[in-house]
């Protein structure tokens, strides 16, 4: 997916070099950061998950992470940290930047239906990578509403009486596994989407490897 150069607030009369930066250093390592992250805690949530499944179905153990129930937890929690301080700092960050004001806003029904329409026939342009159109900025803004979901949902499974009322929220603790299960595939589904067009317009990896 076409990556975001420097914020608008920082795009005219800038020398050469500044205009061809098109990830800030903060934005590159908190990402790699959450890419490896996320992969662990789905893969140690899929071994999770085949202790006790929701549905008729278990994940291969090819792509689960701990072994066992016990050691797929270790690995849960560990990397639940991570990344949680990650996303957090990339979530302050982009508040106190004013990167999320200036890359997903203004989004509307209307731009999103045009984007998406010139991206399945082939006419949506990735020449300007300084500028998400607006399938990506409502794909980027949602995964981060889904990720605040998922936090939240996997609190409320991990201590379901210490946080009574969060897990009342999502309807108890059952309900609380589907949500966070949905949420997962929602990421994944997203990063596949996100690897795919990222294959599609390389120029937009490059430049979250390295900047330029």
């Amino acid at each position: 997916m076409s990556s975001i150069a420097a914020d608008h607030g920082e795009a005219a009369p800038a020398t050469k070099a500044r205009k061809t930066i098109v990830q800030p250093a903060w934005v590159r390592v908190l990402h790699w950061i959450n890419a490896v992250a996320m992969v662990l805690m789905m893969m140690s949530g899929w071994q999770i998950y085949n202790a006790s499944p929701l549905f008729g179905f278990a994940f291969p153990p090819s792509v689960t992470l701990g072994g066992w129930l016990g050691g797929a937890l270790m690995w849960h929690f560990a990397v639940m940290w991570l990344l949680a301080v990650n996303g957090l700092a990339y979530v302050v960050l982009g508040l106190a930047t004013g990167r999320f004001r200036n890359k997903l806003l203004p989004l509307s029904a209307r731009g999103v239906a045009r984007d998406a329409t010139a991206a399945l026939t082939g006419k949506l342009s990735h020449a300007d990578l300084a500028v998400y159109n607006q399938v990506q900025k409502l794909l980027y803004a949602g995964i981060i509403a889904v990720g605040i979901l998922i936090v939240l949902s996997g609190l409320a499974i991990w201590k379901p009486v210490q946080l009574q009322g969060l897990t009342a929220l999502f309807g108890g603790y059952d309900t609380a596994r589907y949500v966070h299960f949905f949420c997962m595939a929602a990421i994944a589904g997203f990063l596949v989407v996100h690897v795919a067009l990222a294959l599609v317009v390389p120029r937009s990896l490059r430049a979250m490897i390295v900047g330029r």
